[in-house]
């Protein structure tokens, strides 16, 4: 893909980073935000030596300069979340997609909170989604619309199943940097995590293999919550945060972090290693954090 276009539909935080990391492959990269001030402020962003061109899409009207955008691409990684149950993408933009000659391939971000609550069971690809929150389910038919439009337009889908993504600027480092790391003590809850820099390893490898299907992109070690808080402190060399019960911690907790400890599962990323060849940089959140805190975190938040 050398003479390639990339269009990020989303250009958030994990599309930068694959785009940092990952975008000499292509020749031109577009991406897209929800405001001119943000798009403005995206295009001037280094991405690894490259820029962005920036577009609008609000996600409600489909923008010519997003569709012509669509004409030209050869790759599409698809960020954008579904919003008020709806995938904005395809609401809007669903006959650009059908008449986008040239793709070859599209990456659609989602997350393992499709499974549902396994009462801290192990979970795959093979687990059928059981989501009790709203925007999970809005995340599974996001998954079948995509998957379906691949069907008919014979391009492979990879359906990336992202756990809790950390990385610069963005962990538990910083949070205690800030005073708001908060150690909250649930008996028998665990949480998956995943660095964006192995996030955008399984995004290139998913490109370059023309990867179809479903692909957890998580970590090995499923761990209680407080664990990453306590191991951060020790490297900063300070008290970790007390551990708050969670019946104590939820009542000023935001509905949505709240909604995530009601599920509990252990996620398994067995496919990720054996069918795109990945190989985790940061197999657990120990790794991750030490070479975070290497670098002299808080760090660029691309």
């Amino acid at each position: 893909m050398s003479t390639s276009t990339l269009v990020c539909l989303g250009l958030g935080y994990s599309a930068r980073h694959y785009a940092a990391a990952f975008g000499a492959r292509f020749s031109r990269i577009v991406g897209t935000s929800r405001s001119s001030e943000s798009a403005a402020a995206l295009a001037a962003r280094d991405l690894g030596g490259r820029r962005a061109e920036m577009l609008v899409f609000g996600g409600t009207t489909a923008e010519p300069a997003v569709a012509a955008a669509l004409a030209d691409a050869d790759a599409l990684l698809v960020s954008a979340s579904p919003d008020e149950g709806r995938d904005p993408v395809l609401a809007t933009l669903g006959d650009a997609l059908m008449a986008a000659s040239r793709l070859r391939c599209i990456v659609l971000l989602s997350t393992v909170g499709v499974y549902g609550d396994h009462a801290g069971g192990w979970v795959d690809e093979t687990t059928p989604p059981d989501p009790a929150r709203p925007q999970a389910r809005a995340r599974i038919a996001a998954e079948d619309a995509w998957r379906a439009l691949g069907q008919k337009r014979g391009i492979p889908v990879a359906i990336l199943r992202l756990s809790g993504i950390y990385g610069p600027g963005r962990n538990p480092l910083v949070n205690l940097r800030r005073g708001q790391a908060r150690n909250v003590a649930k008996p028998g809850q665990v949480f998956n995590r995943i660095h964006v820099a192995d996030i955008a390893q399984a995004i290139e490898a998913a490109f370059a293999q023309r990867a179809d299907g479903v692909f957890n992109v998580t970590d090995d070690e499923p761990t209680p919550p407080g664990d990453p808080i306590v191991f951060a402190a020790s490297l900063l060399g300070v008290p970790p945060p007390p551990a708050i019960p969670f019946g104590e911690a939820v009542k000023t907790m935001p509905p949505m972090a709240a909604s995530f400890y009601a599920e509990n599962r252990r996620v398994r990323n067995d496919r990720l290693k054996r069918t795109l060849g990945v190989r985790l940089r940061y197999p657990t959140y120990r790794e991750g954090l030490r070479a975070l805190h290497a670098a002299g975190e808080p760090g660029l938040d691309f």
